[in-house]
């Protein structure tokens, strides 16, 4: 996998379809946890704990496995609610257990017409546990598009890793399955292509810092602290994206964003930003579409 380093002027200016200027994605990730393994270690949590000291893998942790089963059985639905309110999509990701075992919540996402992106087979199960066994990192990856196929009852068209934790092989072997996007980095405000050693991807970044995550469970931000950083985070994009087009993505945990005392800050975003001219909620896969096509007056090859 490889890319070309490319600064932000050097680039062509273009605009998302119909003149938009701003693509906001609000990405709701569906995440399942395993609650044992055989191993002695304690398991990858996929995020900090609410409650610190981790237990060893075979041993169940309840009081963090059930902190982040509240967004499946309560959370999410608060979320769904407001997105639904403000008659805006999301574009969700989802562990395959999800669709095995949280069939309910998957089932919900399709019938609102949503977009569903394969986020790994388990929350704790991170791709680069194979990171020297590609061989096994393909059958993973090939058994969770099995089970979204199966689940969503598509193929898929793109995928976002647990914890944003690739191995230097996954956007190959994505490719070699027919894949076209990919959205683990962080290293930009516009989409890029990624070359393989089959057909290209195209990048569609993720972004940490605009995170629920990292605004409230780690960053310890207040809601109207959060509230303001999304607003912030718009208008500026917003206003860049007069003279070139921006991308800006909302990491959204329904166990985070989805407790009472925070809906809050999305709901009043969410009213905040549907009106604005110029502003569209695609799904990652139509800008995929989309990019695959303009690339090229975006931002050339590099002379050899």
């Amino acid at each position: 996998m490889q890319y070309e380093y490319s600064a932000l002027p050097d680039r062509e200016h273009i605009k998302w379809p119909g003149g938009k200027q701003l693509a906001v994605i609000i990405t709701i990730n569906l995440e399942y946890w395993w609650l044992t393994r055989e191993q002695k270690e304690p398991l990858y949590p996929g995020g900090p704990a609410s409650i610190p000291f981790p237990l060893p893998g075979d041993i169940p942790d309840y009081v963090n496995w059930t902190w982040r089963e509240y967004g499946q059985r309560v959370g999410v639905w608060r979320v769904f609610k407001a997105l639904d309110s403000a008659g805006i999509p999301a574009s969700c990701t989802m562990n395959a257990m999800m669709g095995l075992e949280r069939r309910r919540v998957i089932d919900a996402v399709n019938e609102r017409g949503w977009e569903l992106v394969p986020h790994n087979w388990a929350q704790n199960d991170i791709l680069t546990n194979y990171a020297h066994d590609p061989q096994q990192e393909r059958d993973v990856i090939c058994r969770v598009l099995d089970v979204y196929e199966k689940t969503v009852g598509r193929p898929a068209r793109g995928w976002l890793s647990s914890s944003l934790r690739p191995t230097a092989e996954t956007v190959n072997i994505l490719a070699e399955n027919g894949l076209s996007f990919f959205c683990d980095f962080l290293n930009d405000d516009q989409p890029y292509l990624l070359r393989t050693k089959s057909n290209p991807l195209v990048a569609i970044p993720y972004s940490n810092d605009i995170n629920d995550f990292n605004m409230f469970a780690r960053g310890g931000m207040t809601l109207d602290q959060g509230l303001l950083a999304l607003k912030e985070q718009f208008d500026v994009l917003y206003e860049e994206g007069r003279e070139s087009m921006r991308l800006f993505n909302i990491g959204l945990h329904p166990h985070v964003i989805g407790q009472p005392y925070r809906i809050r800050a999305l709901t009043q975003f969410l009213e905040y930003v549907k009106d604005f001219e110029g502003v569209w909620f695609p799904k990652r896969e139509q800008i995929a579409d989309w990019y695959l096509e303009n690339h090229a007056s975006h931002i050339r090859p590099p002379d050899n």
